[in-house]
């Protein structure tokens, strides 16, 4: 008993300070809002509230302010992951084929995930909103030749829900395309040379090589990515605020309505709604990882 103890003694003391901290600030949080979510506690008030079962849950699904948040997000969700991963791709496909300088344009993809969402919302925000002041005329002017003014117009003046998220999306677009594009250019020069050889002596043509034998080897790392920007895409609320701002009702999204809710002391509401994101974050991060676990164990 005492050798066990040396053994496994030292690393877990090592690992237990984080343990501790993850359980109280992640899982102890987490327990706390799903608590709250179930009481009548819509004001800052102290002391205890009355537990009222799953009632703050069916008052939200049933509100149309936060349905629409839902369709607000599922439009910003889709747009922003196919562009993110159409032009991740194609960049790394340029990449791939060789190009004179490659460094400088990989460097050149990937310098926008180091500026904040904040500091790159507020930039988009005066380049979609022509009237946030002299700095937004300046830059509007200055990009007004590429079609800006399409969302602008679109944006401001009432277009579609579609149109209008994907004003919001295409900053979130540009800022992480360069990632998806290392993450396939890192997978295309995984692939054995020998595989491509083996192809071209069998006759078969560029667009077959890729379509047959290329792309079906970088399905992990697509389902990776996928998985990637669909769980950043509802958790996309310092860009989204910075754009618009709080009370913007045709960008919202849930992460934004927590937190106006959260600011008009509605604790309950905002833990629902908290507890809502985290069930959709898990939807779709578990079975991602029960399926990498399962890929690990058989090989």
């Amino acid at each position: 008993m005492h050798g066990r103890i040396r053994t496994w003694g030292p690393g877990a003391l090592v690992l237990l300070p984080t343990v501790l901290l993850l359980g109280y600030f992640v899982y102890g949080l987490i327990g706390w809002s799903v608590n709250t979510s179930l009481t009548d506690r819509h004001t800052a008030r102290r002391g205890p509230a009355e537990y009222v079962g799953f009632e703050n849950y069916v008052n939200l699904f049933g509100e149309d302010r936060f349905l629409n948040s839902l369709k607000n997000l599922g439009v910003l969700t889709v747009v922003f992951i196919v562009g993110t991963l159409v032009f991740g791709l194609l960049w790394a496909l340029l990449l791939e084929k060789g190009v004179v300088g490659e460094g400088i344009f990989r460097s050149v993809f990937l310098f926008p995930m180091a500026i904040s969402m904040i500091a790159s919302g507020v930039v988009w925000g005066w380049l979609l909103n022509p009237s946030q002041g002299e700095e937004a005329r300046g830059l509007n002017r200055l990009f007004g030749m590429v079609g800006m003014d399409f969302l602008q117009n679109a944006w401001w003046t009432g277009g579609s829900r579609w149109t209008t998220m994907a004003a919001i999306a295409l900053p979130a677009i540009w800022q992480l395309s360069g990632y998806i594009m290392a993450l396939f250019l890192a997978g295309f020069r995984g692939i054995p040379g020998e595989l491509r050889e083996a192809a071209r002596v069998d006759g078969a043509s560029e667009f077959k090589l890729y379509r047959h034998v290329l792309f079906p080897q970088l399905s992990p790392i697509a389902l990776s990515a996928l998985i990637i920007l669909g769980h950043m895409s509802l958790k996309l609320f310092d860009l989204i605020y910075a754009i618009t701002g709080p009370n913007q009702f045709r960008t919202e999204v849930p992460s934004v309505y927590m937190w106006n809710t959260l600011l008009r002391s509605d604790m309950a509401k905002a833990a629902a709604i908290a507890i809502v994101l985290l069930v959709v974050v898990a939807v779709l991060v578990v079975p991602y990882v029960a399926y990498t676990v399962k890929q690990e164990s058989e090989e």
